[in-house]
């Protein structure tokens, strides 16, 4: 069905794609064949399009359940900017515009329509709906229809009720971030249908690894301000959002920034709406470089090109993280998460949990929180513990997380530090906090202490040895290892765990460089934020300039226009035809008519040596020595760098060292240079054929030999191939981490 020349060209006029990514070609399919299904996919990896390809191929309009009514903007602005036919009705809408939006919708002139949960319980919106031909339901974030989902919401949970409404037309369920106690809710709260021949509703669930995304997690210092300040510096005139726990937080914060000279501002729940909305605009039209904001920011942000997500606390959850962070690099492009956090904010988190009246939620919220408690101490891969949280098998991500770019380190043995920590808080009858312990252990002559007599303690002053930084890493790694927990004061508990540490039966080791005072920071938190060369990162700020007019003159978000990996691509090819320019990803027949001519004409006027170009066939056409007076006119040096060493007989790996470039971008080189007739198939076979396969892989493949139903082994591919790519790219680039430390 999906190989049809009409469904590709589409996917390419319309969306700029010139093929499908992992999930998606099953997903469109399942729902033209009339299925309801889940779909479980990280943010960026295009949802989307998942829903939105197959309703401009079937008769009858989608309706799209969204949550917030800035998201149901963005969407139907993207949506429109593609000529895709889409409107919204919400609260916010003039009295006109409903009854124009619903005619179109009754007589076929609408593909889209987005609504928030709230109208589908609705009785007159019901019977709206009975006299509108109907495609298929959208429930978008649909992790808001389960109780165990970290965004549960009363009016989500109606949704069920479309199923008894309209019991023959699809339902389709799409999100982030589901566990699998969650994705099971869902389908039954929806009373997705079970495909046919089969006792199971159709569900895909993608990898929960995004390789883009570069984790850090680090004790914060005082309030944080300084760093993220350091954060900051590393990415000047980017995109970001710094989430702050209370709305209080937030302008102060937001001043902060201001007056340190960055152009952020503050947005939270309670502010005035006119404002809210001014901030959120700014933002998505790249007038806003950094939002602080409460988590009220969250779900209603589309924004492609946000290259960094910071949280100034704890999270409530390791959903609510995931969600938070997803934010980030939603176009593919490294970007940079940072947690600052201590536990201090486990005891705030733990102050909302002891209000709840629900004994089993209650229950339910203590496990999130010492889910994301134990997220935040481990000496673990980031990406692992999450992906294990999610129910989805993987393995350490080798250069995406601060704990897996740490290298092999030395290990202490702080089992006497650990003994001191514990014998305090058990001398305190466990009825104060960390830094009040940390204090006595120190020798501190603060007023607490004494009123406590607390200075008479045999541990007090026992510490001196350790600055005050050091014991909070210490107590860190006691909750890590669970022989603490906090109440609901956040008093310091002792479990089960902590009588074998105190009687010196289990050894409490840690690594070495989690006690230094000033760790060296990893060159660019860790990611490097583009392989564009000097030349192409002046192009892309001229196209970044010239995607802001664009934008202004129509009124739409800057990234609605281009992305920033598709102008990336631009500066890199410089296309100087239509043919050529659409044969960029992203960009596609629809956004040319409007956008390509501007482009092609400011690409025109640079004073600059053309790169390799691209054919309607998307091959470089690059001639010989002996055709022209100036290769530098038509051969990119780092490409004929690339292929000088591999005529020296060097593997691509040995080339990726050597050049200090990832595997994955000299292996683009060379399909590049095959292309160009600067090599042979048979070269370019013979090379990739050399690079050795990593066990995981192997057993992906041996596990994929023993699979037999097509839908199964269809499925399992688009998983090989995601965790393919993403082990080579995760391989080069602790090479080249090695190499910058």
């Amino acid at each position: 069905m999906l190989n049809s020349n009409t469904v590709i060209q589409l996917l390419k006029d319309k969306f700029g794609f010139q093929d499908f990514r992992p999930f998606q070609r099953e997903v469109v399919n399942s729902i033209l064949e009339g299925n309801d299904l889940l779909l479980v996919l990280p943010t960026g990896a295009g949802k989307s399009l998942c829903y939105q390809l197959p309703g401009l191929l079937m008769d009858g309009l989608v309706v799209v359940i969204s949550p917030l009514i800035a998201l149901m903007q963005d969407q139907v602005t993207a949506l429109n900017n593609r000529n895709i036919k889409a409107a919204a009705l919400h609260s916010g809408l003039e009295s006109n515009d409903y009854p124009v939006i619903t005619h179109a919708a009754k007589s076929g002139e609408l593909d889209f329509v987005f609504v928030a949960p709230e109208r589908l319980v609705n009785t007159g919106f019901i019977d709206f709906l009975r006299r509108v031909k109907l495609a298929y339901f959208v429930i978008d974030e649909a992790h808001c229809v389960s109780e165990w989902g970290h965004e549960f919401r009363e009016d989500y949970r109606q949704l069920g009720l479309l199923r008894e409404h309209f019991p023959t037309t699809p339902i389709t369920a799409f999100t982030a971030t589901a566990t699998r106690p969650v994705e099971e809710d869902i389908v039954r709260q929806l009373a997705l249908r079970p495909v046919a021949g089969t006792n199971r509703a159709s569900v895909f669930r993608g990898a929960v690894f995004r390789r883009n995304l570069y984790i850090e997690i680090k004790q914060r210092e005082g309030n944080g301000h300084k760093q993220l300040a350091s954060l900051l510096q590393q990415f000047p005139n980017e995109s970001g959002i710094v989430y702050a726990p209370t709305r209080k937080a937030t302008e102060e914060l937001a001043e902060v920034l201001v007056q340190q000279g960055f152009n952020a501002g503050a947005y939270h729940a309670g502010m005035d709406g006119e404002k809210r909305a001014m901030i959120h605009n700014q933002f998505i039209r790249d007038e806003l470089s950094i939002v602080v904001a409460t988590i009220a920011f969250g779900m209603g942000i589309d924004k492609s090109n946000i290259r960094f997500v910071v949280h100034m606390a704890l999270p409530k959850s390791i959903e609510s993280y995931y969600q938070e962070i997803g934010r980030a690099g939603r176009d593919g492009i490294d970007s940079a998460v940072l947690l600052l956090g201590n536990y201090s904010d486990s005891a705030r988190l733990g102050k909302f949990i002891d209000e709840l009246e629900d004994p089993q939620y209650k229950r339910f919220a203590w496990q999130r929180l010492e889910a994301i408690k134990r997220f935040f101490n481990t000496e673990e891969c980031r990406h692992k513990i999450i992906s294990t949280y999610f129910g989805d098998e993987a393995q350490d991500c080798e250069s995406r997380c601060d704990n897996c770019t740490a290298g092999e380190s030395n290990r202490k043995d702080i089992s006497r530090e650990a003994q001191m920590f514990l014998s305090a808080a058990y001398r305190v009858n466990q009825g104060f906090g960390a830094q009040h312990l940390i204090d006595v252990l120190t020798g501190s002559t603060t007023q607490k202490v004494y009123n406590n007599h607390h200075d008479q303690l045999n541990v007090h002053g026992k510490g001196k040895h350790l600055q005050k930084k050091q014991w909070r890493i210490i107590v860190n790694r006691l909750f890590e290892l669970g022989a603490v927990s906090t109440g609901a004061h956040g008093e310091i508990r002792l479990t089960n765990k902590a009588k074998p540490i105190l009687q010196s039966n289990k050894l409490v080791d840690i690594r070495s460089d989690r006690l230094e005072l000033t760790p060296a920071r990893k060159a660019a938190a860790g990611i490097q934020m583009s392989d564009m060369s000097d030349e192409e990162a002046k192009i892309f700020e001229q196209l970044r300039s010239l995607r802001r007019k664009l934008a202004d003159q129509a009124s739409i978000p800057a990234y609605i226009v281009f992305d920033d990996k598709t102008l990336r691509e631009i500066a890199r090819t410089r296309p100087q035809t239509e043919q050529e320019m659409l044969a960029v990803n992203g960009v596609g027949a629809v956004k040319f008519s409007k956008y390509g001519k501007d482009i092609l004409a400011l690409l025109a006027t640079l004073d600059l040596p053309k790169q390799v170009q691209t054919t309607p066939a998307s091959a470089p056409q690059i001639t010989s020595a002996a055709n022209t007076p100036n290769r530098a006119d038509a051969i990119r040096a780092t490409y004929m760098e690339t292929l000088q060493l591999i005529q020296q007989g060097l593997s691509l790996e040995a080339i990726a060292e050597t050049r200090n470039l990832a595997l994955s971008t000299i292996m683009r080189q060379v399909n590049w240079l095959t292309q160009a007739n600067q090599m042979t198939e048979e070269q370019r076979m013979s090379l990739f054929e050399a690079i050795p396969i990593p066990q995981p892989i192997k057993d992906w493949m041996a596990h994929g030999l023993t699979l037999t139903g097509m839908d199964e082994l269809t499925q399992f591919v688009s998983i090989y191939r995601q965790k393919l790519e993403s082990t080579i790219n995760t391989q080069a680039s602790i090479k080249e981490s090695n190499q910058v430390d």
